[in-house]
Formats: C-alpha cells, sequence, structure tokens
C-alpha cells in the first residue's frame, strides 16, 4: 500500500535510473530516461531530458504533466523493455501495473516504489543540444510504506536499480 511522502521534504537519490510516464488524450506511455535529476528544493521541481523524437516527447509537451517513476531491481526486465521498444510498436503498458495520479492526470507504476506526479512549469531546448529538458513542479509524491520514515523517503532502503 502507499502512503503520501511530504514533497519538500522528497528529493530523488543523485542519478537514479528513472522512468517517465505521461497521457495524452486518453493514450498512455513510459520511456526511461537517461537524464532525470532535482531541479529545485522549494518549490519542489525535477528536470527530466527527452529527445524531441521519442514517442512520450509530444504527449509531455501538449499535455504539460508527466510522472517521474523510481524502479527497484526487481524491475530491472520491465526498465529494460520500457527503454527499447517504442510506442509506436505496441502498448507498452498493457502488462505493466499502473495506477492514476492524484493531483496530476498520468499513469504510476505501482510496481515502482516511488512515484512523482509533476507539472511542467518550464522545458529549455538548447540549439544543437540532443534532449528538451522539462521541469516540472512535483505535485505529490507516492511511496510503498515499507520505505518511510515519518512521512520522508528512505532511500537507503530502496534497493535501487
Amino acid at each position: 500500500m502507499k502512503k503520501y511522502a511530504i514533497i519538500d521534504k522528497t528529493r530523488m537519490e543523485p542519478k537514479p535510473n528513472a522512468i517517465v510516464s505521461c497521457r495524452y488524450n486518453g493514450e498512455d506511455n513510459a520511456l526511461v530516461v537517461a537524464f532525470a535529476s532535482n531541479a529545485s528544493l522549494e518549490p519542489s521541481m525535477l528536470m527530466v531530458g527527452i529527445v524531441p523524437s521519442r514517442y512520450s516527447y509530444k504527449m509531455i509537451k501538449e499535455s504539460g504533466k508527466f510522472a517521474v517513476n523510481i524502479p527497484t531491481k526487481d524491475f530491472a526486465k520491465e526498465f529494460k523493455y520500457l527503454g527499447t521498444v517504442s510506442r509506436r510498436d505496441e502498448d507498452k503498458l498493457a502488462d505493466i501495473n499502473t495506477f492514476d495520479g492524484d493531483v496530476v492526470d498520468v499513469p504510476l507504476l505501482a510496481d515502482c516504489p516511488v512515484n512523482f506526479e509533476c507539472t511542467v512549469v518550464d522545458s529549455i531546448k538548447v540549439e544543437q543540444s540532443t534532449h528538451e529538458l522539462f521541469i516540472g513542479k512535483v505535485e505529490k509524491v507516492h511511496c510503498d510504506e515499507q520505505y518511510l520514515e515519518n512521512d520522508e523517503v528512505q532511500w537507503n532502503k530502496i534497493d535501487l536499480l
């Protein structure tokens, strides 16, 4: 069961493996991103970098929302799948457990112990760069109860991928 974590005290650990999920026009998708990090402490914001040719790019650009899901080592097979298959070819979330965000209309990956619901506040595409950086305000953090102490995520207890 998930319990809510305190947004202002919940930060992604350095260089986590991250899966970004999104929804646009009733379609859900998720992709593995190489660039994900904290972008601001107050208010809490995350940054994800996405190549414009990726299927999810337009979904996030148009909807202005995304989620960041942090996987454990037990999710390695699914992580590899989400990072190598395109939504253009198949529904990547068909066999993955998801639930809807409470604040942001996005799918969250239920088997990832930490999920951040985000709304895009800005994006930056530097000329000749490979990725557009989407900066999202963290609206809500979900965390598996066993990894919370005083409503703060205990990153050291999670077997991160």
